[in-house]
């Protein structure tokens, strides 16, 4: 790692396409970004990287035009611009794609994309052009589907789309893998560096480090929402990115040889009917969690996880009372509060509107599933409130402004870590969480899955739905994979491979029976 390099031509004479020169942001009690400076060449695919709050998202913001800098300025192929919103930065070529979604719940996919996009162009030449890109990208996208329908990695894809729609100069990725396949990572690599070899200008950010390294030839680490330092990433390894990033190596995960007890969860050959009209419907899903380990489901977003979550929560109760079974009792028609009294927690990929109210404090958020600062008679302890909520913030790191500050003030990392702390804080006895460390960096995300570790060691069963496969091995003893609204038979860790999964993500894991025995699966997926 060196100090930022002088900012300097390229040497072919041209301006970079991009130049930050010391931007700065502040919000009431702290600055988000503190004097940055940064090029991105033309052709480049440059890493941004960055603890959560370090200040990545609004720089980014701010080149997109969504946020106003109160210094400092920007300039495009050596032509100092003031990029006011969105639109005049889709006028100059540049496209974002981000973490927390911009798109319209009543409108369709393709009504979206065409907000985007110059209005000469009809919406059934938008459709079209969504359905080119998706297949060239091998994204599942229907154009006509209104986007309250989809889940939150579908609702990414669109955003993804979008982008790529308008021909852009400059890209702006952040987090653009969490709802792909291996194979489909492969896939988007490949257009981005054709993109690239085009002469388009990648800004990148993610928190899989071996992403950084393998795709991204540049990267600028922030922290404190300064620039320290820059690094070839090709030149770095994983342990070396995280101490540029965060100033130490996560800790290695204590995975214990597991003692599974009882069946805490058993979900019997469930078949549900969509409700919505683009939903999934569930066939024959059937799995087993028991004390002391962890269960994970991969897949691709989009095939049946949001519609199985909805039933195992108690958010949906359409389910036949016997085929979801908590702790030996029927529980298929129980809602949230009654399965939560069994001792089930739930952790929604959605933090904001499901795990958490925007305009409430994160003290208030505790309520949504805490009860100890409430009495028995009804009356709130707000000053035990406010010191639980304190102690999670301080536990699990969250940067905000203390229990006071609303939800929807943090970035969506920290958010996340919030959420995260209070389910397991609760010490539950069957935990059931989406997308865990979804949009946290690699030392919040180490603690996360350290703290699933000890509860499981504690004697709690887990169930984590994730399209982080690296996640999932890393801390799950046996794995399903759904696909189609469906689930594969139960797959030991130990048996598990990037393509083996890879293949089951499309529903190949046998051409017989879905719940067969996992060792035959494996010969046929091999073979």
């Amino acid at each position: 790692m060196t100090a930022p390099p002088p900012q300097t031509e390229t040497p072919a004479g041209q301006p970079p396409r991009l130049r930050l020169s010391g931007i700065t942001k502040s919000y009431p009690g702290v600055v988000a970004n503190s004097g940055i400076s940064l090029d991105v060449q033309a052709g480049e695919i440059h890493a941004v990287l960055g603890e959560n709050g370090a200040g990545k998202s609004t720089l980014m913001k701010i080149i997109y035009g969504a946020v106003k800098p109160d210094a400092g300025s920007v300039a495009m192929d050596g032509r100092a611009v003031t990029v006011r919103n969105p639109h005049e930065a889709r006028a100059l070529g540049i496209s974002m794609v981000f973490q927390h979604f911009s798109l319209f719940d009543t409108l369709t996919v393709a009504e979206n994309v065409w907000l985007g996009l110059d209005k000469h162009l009809t919406l059934a030449e938008v459709s079209r052009r969504i359905t080119e890109t998706t297949k060239a990208y091998g994204l599942q996208l229907e154009p006509a589907r209104p986007v309250h329908t989809l889940s939150v990695g579908e609702r990414q894809r669109v955003e993804i789309v979008r982008a790529l729609l308008t021909q852009p100069r400059l890209l702006i990725l952040d987090e653009p893998t969490s709802v792909l396949t291996p194979q489909a990572v492969e896939n988007l690599f490949v257009t981005l560096r054709q993109l690239a070899a085009q002469g388009c200008s990648i800004l990148y950010i993610s928190h899989k480090l071996h992403e950084i390294r393998a795709l991204c030839t540049a990267c600028t680490v922030l922290r404190g929402g300064k620039v320290s330092g820059v690094c070839d990433p090709r030149q770095e390894s994983n342990a070396s990115l995280s101490r540029l990033m965060i100033g130490a190596e996560p800790p290695a995960l204590e995975h214990r040889e597991v003692h599974a007890g009882a069946v805490v969860l058993e979900v019997k050959q469930l078949d549900l009917p969509r409700e919505a009209q683009f939903g999934v419907d569930l066939h024959q899903v059937a799995l087993q969690v028991r004390a002391g380990e962890v269960v994970g489901i991969a897949g691709v977003s989009g095939n049946g996880q949001k519609e199985l979550l909805y039933a195992l929560s108690g958010e949906d109760t359409r389910a036949a009372d016997g085929a979801i079974v908590v702790k030996g009792q029927a529980a298929g028609k129980r809602g949230p509060g009654a399965r939560r009294a069994l001792g089930l927690h739930f952790v929604p990929e959605e933090r904001l509107g499901r795990g958490a109210v925007p305009s409430l404090s994160l003290a208030r958020n505790l309520l949504l599933t805490r009860k100890e600062a409430v009495s028995g008679s009804g009356w709130l302890n707000r000053s035990r409130l406010q010191a639980q909520a304190g102690r999670i913030i301080a536990e699990y790191k969250v940067k905000a402004g203390g229990p006071h500050a609303v939800a929807k003030s943090l970035s969506g990392g920290n958010l996340q870590k919030f959420i995260m702390g209070r389910e397991i804080d609760a010490k539950p006895e069957l935990l059931i969480v989406s997308q865990p460390t979804w949009g946290v960096d690699v030392g919040a995300a180490t603690q996360i899955r350290g703290e699933l570790l000890k509860l499981r060691d504690a004697g709690c069963a887990v169930l984590v739905v994730s399209e982080e496969l690296e996640e999932l091995f890393d801390i799950c003893d046996r794995l399903y994979v759904m696909a189609k609204g469906q689930l594969s038979p139960s797959l030991p860790r130990a048996d598990a491979t990037v393509e083996l999964v890879g293949q089951w993500m499309s529903g190949l894991w046998t051409s017989g029976a879905p719940h067969q025995d996992a060792t035959q699966a494996v010969a046929e997926a091999s073979a």
